[in-house]
């Protein structure tokens, strides 16, 4: 081998020796740092961690921001007296986008990854219809505190994980049909209702009240979330007599809705489920927004509790920018998050452990809990696992941006 061989070879050996180096150093400070970010084993039995799976963007926010602060505050009460086990509680949250693979995902992140003890799932049934199953395959407890579907916690599940702190389909469709009656004496009212497993949970408990009242309805009419416009099937029910509207959609369809009505010119009363409250419902269907009046299980607005003074105090303390009540819209969301962490906090302490199936069991062995919506007794069994029923129920409308009581 020639001297300028043996030279070229011996540059290309040096070369190959740095460039081994520096990768190695390279993939050590990457590692390091990564290293770094994530929690140590130390940290990760300091806390309890609980997940939610819920609306944070879009036109359903409100619901989210609302769900959480409840959350947050009741974590905080929680954590100021040692915590759960003596150890903190911790949230983790997740936007599920108002859509079921998304939030099944999301899910799946959470308890498989993040080993969440508690789920809370958020406004809407689709989502969490399809959580519930995955749930309960996984045998970790989920807590619903705003999707009011009724097949969410009766699910038919041998071991079913799911219990809730919010108003049920079946119960809020006889309220319904009590309120127009008692209102409006409806005779003869009409459906219009979302396209999808809420929609579909809300005939089928529409349905049976009005048979059970055995008052006749004028028609079904079903809408989807991206209509722009559902003036044909108002129309229809018009024609067909309707002297009440049920309405069943979130905000966004349910202000299609009301500004459908306004363009037919046809003033009817509109008795709807609790969907206009979870988002800017009062800016999109404009001034009629407050002709509609649907269903809750808390409002700040009027007289307060003691336990409703507290816990208004607190909200203003934690966020700066609740002034008024009507800063805390939509309260339904605060309130039953806030109720259901407490009695979430109750179960894991009855169960002395974070196992799902002792929390589960831990759910059942509660006995009372002095709640901001009302006092629990043994909130939940394996018969029941709502623990709010038809007793707990108010009805409300928009006024400007807030959402206040109107007297039956």
């Amino acid at each position: 081998m020639s001297n300028q061989a043996q030279s070229t070879l011996a540059k290309s050996f040096l070369a190959r020796r740095i460039f081994l180096a520096r990768s190695l150093a390279l993939t050590a400070l990457l590692f390091g740092s990564a290293a770094a970010l994530l929690p140590t084993p130390g940290h990760a039995q300091d806390t309890i961690k609980l997940g939610l799976v819920a609306a944070l963007s879009g036109q359903s926010a409100r619901s989210g921001e609302a769900i959480t602060r409840g959350l947050l505050l009741a974590i905080d009460e929680v954590n100021a007296k040692g915590g759960v086990l003596g150890k903190k509680l911790e949230l983790l949250r997740r936007d599920d986008e108002s859509n079921p693979g998304k939030g099944l995902l999301a899910a799946r992140e959470l308890v498989q990854r993040e080993k969440v003890a508690v789920l809370f799932g958020g406004l809407d049934t689709p989502v969490s219809m399809a959580i519930v199953p995955f749930m309960n395959s996984e045998k970790v407890p989920f807590m619903g505190v705003w999707a009011a579907g009724t097949g969410i916690t009766r699910n038919g599940a041998a071991e079913n994980y799911a219990f809730r702190v919010s108003a049920v389909d079946e119960i809020v469709d006889q309220a319904l049909v009590d309120y127009a009656v008692k209102k409006y004496g409806a005779k003869k009212p009409g459906m219009i209702l979302i396209n999808n497993a809420w929609g579909a949970s809300n005939e089928a408990g529409l349905k049976k009240a009005l048979d059970g009242a055995k008052m006749p309805y004028a028609g079904i009419e079903k809408f989807n979330d991206g209509d722009v416009d559902v003036g044909p099937q108002l129309t229809r029910l018009k024609a067909a007599g309707a002297d009440v509207l049920f309405m069943v959609g979130n905000v966004a369809p349910s202000a299609i809705v009301v500004k459908s009505l306004d363009r037919l010119g046809w003033n009817v009363p509109v008795v709807s489920h609790w969907g206009p409250s979870g988002g800017r419902f009062n800016e999109l269907a404009g001034d009629s927004a407050s002709k509609v009046h649907f269903i809750q299980t808390y409002s700040f607005s009027g007289k307060l509790s003691p336990k409703g003074e507290q816990v208004f105090a607190a909200l203003k303390k934690k966020f700066p920018e609740i002034k008024t009540s009507a800063d805390v819209t939509p309260a339904v969301g605060i309130a039953n998050a806030y109720d259901a962490l407490h009695l979430t906090a109750l179960a894991i302490t009855k169960a002395g452990s974070t196992e799902g199936a002792k929390i589960r069991h831990g759910y059942y062995a509660i006995d009372k809990y002095d709640g901001l919506i009302k006092s629990y007794f043994k909130p939940f069994s394996s018969d029941n696992q709502d623990a709010l029923g038809p007793n707990d129920y108010i009805f409300t409308h928009f006024k400007g941006p807030e959402i206040l009581p109107l007297t039956n």
